[in-house]
C-alpha cells in the first residue's frame, strides 16, 4: 500500500503534506489551470477531505520503478456518487511532485466543483496563512 493512500484512508492531513514536494504541482478534475505548490495543494487536499464522505480507495496500481502511482477510488459527494483516480508521480527524493486527479461522471464533478468552489476563498487564506 503506498503511503499516500494509507495517509488519505487514515486520514492523517499532516502526513500527507509531508509528503509533497515543495514545488508539487496539482491538476483538478474541475479547474482549468494547474495549482503550483505545497501550501496551496495541501489546503486543497484538506478542503477536499471535507467534502467527499464515504471515501475509499479500490485499486492501486505503480510504474516498475514506482514513482508512478494511480489510486482507484469511489465516494460521495452530497448525494452523487463519484468515481475517480489519484495520479501521483515521485520525485528524486521520493516526495510527490505532481499530483492530477479525475473524475467522472459529470454531474458529480459539477457537484465537487461547486462544493470546493464555495470554500475556494478559505483554501487561499489557509494557502498564504502556510
Amino acid at each position: 500500500m503506498h503511503p499516500f493512500r494509507k495517509a488519505v484512508e487514515t486520514h492523517d492531513l499532516d502526513a500527507i503534506e509531508a509528503m509533497l514536494a515543495d514545488d508539487v504541482v496539482f491538476t483538478s478534475p474541475v479547474a482549468f489551470k494547474p495549482y503550483p505548490g505545497k501550501p496551496l495543494t495541501a489546503a486543497i487536499l484538506r478542503a477536499v477531505s471535507e467534502v467527499f464522505t464515504d471515501f475509499r480507495y479500490v485499486r492501486e496500481t505503480a510504474s516498475e520503478d514506482g514513482r508512478d502511482q494511480a489510486l482507484v477510488f469511489v465516494a460521495k459527494v452530497g448525494d452523487r456518487e463519484i468515481n475517480g483516480c489519484d495520479f501521483l508521480h515521485m520525485n528524486e527524493a521520493g516526495e510527490i511532485d505532481d499530483l492530477t486527479v479525475m473524475v467522472r461522471p459529470l454531474s458529480a464533478a459539477q457537484a465537487l466543483a461547486a462544493a470546493m468552489g464555495e470554500r475556494f476563498g478559505e483554501i487561499t487564506r489557509q494557502a498564504s496563512a502556510g
